[in-house]
Order: C-alpha cells, then structure tokens, then sequence
C-alpha cells in the first residue's frame, strides 16, 4: 500500500531511526503503551509485550509483517503492510472488530474503541460509542487520527484539527487550532504539535498535563491518561502531569527518537536499539531491559 509506505517514511524521518548495526530495517521499529502493559514493533516486523494480559493484550508474539502498533487500555492492534488490521485483547464493546478493515495506513486506539485512518483519507471506527467517539464516519482529508479515553481526533491536510467524543473538560476545543502536524489524545485531555516545535493543550488540566506552552524544539509527543510527554530534537525529554508513580521521571533520559505513554509509565526507545521505561510497573510493564534492537 503507497500510503502505508509513506506512513512508514514519515515515522523514520521523524524518529530518525538508524538501525541497531545492521542494514536499515525493513520494519520501523516503535514501542506503543498501553494502560498497564508495553508493546514493541521489531524490525522484522515481529511484535513483543510485556505488562497486563489479563485480557490476552499481549498475546502478539504470532504477529508478522506489521508495520504499527497501537496499544488501548486493555487491547492491542496491529496494521500490516498490506493494510488489513489485527487486535488481541478485551473485546467487550466489539474495539478488536477489525478482521474486515481494508485499505487502512494508521491505526488508533482509545480506552475501548479503535480508530482507523483509511488511503482515501477517510476515518473507520468501532468499539464503545457512548459519548460518540466513533462518529467519524463523515471526516474526510484526513492524514493522522489519535483516540484518547472517550474522544477521537483527526489531524487535516490543512494542518487544523477535528474532534468528536467526550467533551466535558473541552478536550474538543481543537477548532481554533492551526499549523499543527501532529495530534496526541489523553484520557480527557488533547495535545498539539505545531510546525514551530511549540505545543498546545486542551482539556482537563487538575494534574498539570496540559501545561505545555512552555516548551519549545519539540519533535514528538506522546500523552495517555494524566499526563504528556514531548520528545526534543536533541532527543531529550520532557514530561508533565501526573506523577505519583514518577512516570514524569524523564529528565535524565537521552539519544531518545521515540517516546509513548501509557496510563501510569512511559516509554522511549533509545538511538541504539535499547528501550527504556519508568512509572509504575505493577504488571510488568516497564520489563523492557532485554529489548535491544528490537530484534
């Protein structure tokens, strides 16, 4: 699929992935966390997860020929280079009903739903609806999605944001937003990448995780639950919000190109191949010592 290659493009770009030795990867490597368990795309195209399987949410290690991975609060999905979908995990609202998604170049995943960018641009969605989450059957022009608790948000090509779901802090309030390349939705709060490196934030702020204006030279940002994270372009991090399990305990991190939050810990793989974690880890889900390469 073109598009799902140029996705793959664009991740590296931003990433700045390099390989771990070896000839540059089929595959780019990416760690997606979700709320109490960790996911790893290896450079083959292999997936690995530690943390929470109560629900079978790390049951990937059949997985192959995938080229994202997005992790909700107890699910787990797949895109493969051919476009077609796989989930394992907590079904309950119907979120892992994606056998027949075709023509798909990113995958999403909120609490109990996920969301699916399409080649065309358009947006498919299935799981919990209570607060309308899945209405996106009308967006169109659409070139990122992000799913946080209850809400979805789509990035347009004219770089302004969209947004359906849950509204109660105003973590929707995304239409005055402009010049924006990237999106990230917590679990009531949504974050914004603008082409300047700056970041904006809206929505419920009570643990600070909308405190964001301050930064600056910003490349990436990550944000689940109670709090945000931004990747700087000299791969140092930053971290605000929530922290009582220290999942905001970044500062001392360096050489990172990617970084992903979950519900209570954070992630980030390293300029080497290696993977770091902090915040809780109750489950496990911050075991990823071992992983190097991601192979």
């Amino acid at each position: 699929m073109a598009r799902v290659s140029i996705f793959l493009v664009i991740v590296a770009l931003i990433a700045g992935i390099v390989g771990c030795g070896h000839p540059e990867p089929e595959y780019t490597p990416m760690v997606a966390a979700g709320a109490h368990h960790t996911v790893g795309l290896k450079s083959d195209g292999t997936t690995v997860a530690v943390g929470d399987n109560g629900y079978g949410q790390c049951d990937v290690g059949g997985w192959t020929d995938i080229a994202q991975v997005t992790a909700g609060s107890m699910h787990t999905v797949g895109l493969k280079s051919n476009g077609t979908v796989v989930a394992v995990g907590r079904n309950d609202d119907g979120q892992c009903d994606v056998s027949d998604w075709m023509d798909i170049t990113q995958v999403a995943a909120g609490w109990y739903y996920t969301v699916g960018l399409k080649s065309d641009d358009t947006v498919v969605a299935v799981g919990e609806d209570y607060f309308g989450q899945c209405n996106v059957g009308n967006w169109t022009d659409i070139t990122q999605v992000a799913a946080g608790g209850m809400h979805t948000v789509g990035l347009k090509s004219d770089r302004s944001v969209v947004a359906v779901g849950d509204d109660g802090y105003g973590q929707c309030d995304t239409d005055a937003w402009t010049d924006i390349i990237q999106v990230a939705a917590g679990g009531m709060h949504t974050v914004g990448l603008k082409s300047n490196g700056t970041v904006v934030a809206v929505g419920w702020n009570d643990d600070g995780q909308c405190d964001v204006s301050g930064w600056t030279d910003i490349t990436r940002i990550a944000t689940d639950n109670s709090h945000t994270v931004g990747l700087k372009s000299d791969g140092t991090v930053v971290a605000v919000g929530f922290n009582e399990f220290e999942q905001c305990d970044v500062g001392n991190w360096a050489n990172i190109i990617q970084v992903a939050a979950g519900a209570r810990h954070t992630v980030g793989i390293k300029g080497g191949g290696t993977v770091v974690a902090v915040g809780s880890n109750d489950y496990g889900q911050c075991d990823v010592g071992g992983w190097t390469c991601m192979t």
